[in-house]
């Protein structure tokens, strides 16, 4: 699709929020803003299909978390607690609240930590490809092998083998997409090694806050690939079973990276569930 590979045109630039310098793009439009939290390897682009399809009749707020993008790589504060108090901020020097807010994997982890924090601050969640739990032990082995290997040689070793994590069979094997799959490897060659590594290591360490959704009475829409072997469809259900009035779509032939691979049915689902939410219903 075009637009894919470039960033959304709009007002960007690099703004100060507690210190750091963080790349936050601002998209004019009527009603509630609609906040993008993007995932591990990626920047405000992941979202590029979705604001391009919502900007104008929302605003559109998103932002590149530290260490990636357009954003300061800084000595410290990638844990998950650090970059949700770097969403509040954004927000809140937006005048964005309550925002509409969107998490895709990494990106989850801050918006449910962004909700629980500070609830007032949020319309709605949507939660992509994402968990509330811990990385599950069994993962920690090989990603912390293909960190050490990123870190000793840079990331054209192991960006094969991130491929098949962040993307799912049917985008990987379709001829038609090679351009995307290309353009999708440059990107993830393109990150900064230390701001890279840095988060790597803030998204294994984490803690699960699985145990405190029950708490949220947000409306909250979860959507995940039908092939997301990085945050499987059962962590998606448990979500769902965790928050209260929490709904679940599954996106047929996607993996991890739903909102690239597919961008139709993501778009669709998130525009329908916040036109649902500004009208009263269901929340």
């Amino acid at each position: 699709m075009s637009g894919a590979a470039d960033r959304v045109p709009g007002t960007g630039r690099a703004r100060d929020v507690r210190g750091v310098r963080l790349w936050v793009e601002d998209h004019a439009g009527g009603g509630a803003t609609v906040a993008f939290s993007h995932g591990l390897f990626w920047d405000t682009r992941l979202f590029a299909p979705q604001i391009e399809a919502l900007r104008g009749r929302r605003r559109c707020l998103a932002w590149d978390h530290r260490g990636q993008g357009r954003s300061e790589v800084t000595e410290r504060g990638y844990d998950m607690d650090t970059l949700a108090a770097d969403a509040v901020a954004i927000l809140e020097q937006a005048g964005a609240r309550p925002a509409h807010l969107v998490g895709l994997s990494m990106g989850g982890f801050v918006a449910m930590r962004v909700a629980l924090s500070r609830p007032d601050l949020v319309r709605s969640l949507v939660l992509i490809d994402t968990s509330a739990e811990a990385e599950a032990p069994g993962n920690l082995p090989r990603y912390r092998m293909l960190r050490r290997v990123a870190g000793w040689f840079g990331l054209r070793p192991v960006v094969g083998r991130l491929m098949p994590i962040l993307f799912g069979p049917d985008f990987l094997g379709d001829p038609a997409r090679r351009r995307e799959r290309d353009e999708y490897r440059r990107r993830l060659l393109g990150n900064d090694r230390t701001g890279i590594l840095r988060a790597v290591d803030g998204v294994l360490a984490r803690d699960g806050v699985a145990h405190r959704l029950s708490a949220l009475r947000v409306p909250t829409l979860v959507l995940v690939g039908e092939h997301d072997v990085a945050t499987p469809p059962a962590k998606a259900r448990a979500i769902v079973a965790a928050i209260p009035g929490a709904r679940l779509v599954v996106i047929p032939g996607a993996g991890h990276t739903s909102t690239l691979e597919a961008p139709a049915a993501v778009t669709a689902a998130i525009r329908d569930f916040l036109d649902e939410v500004d009208r009263g219903v269901g929340g």
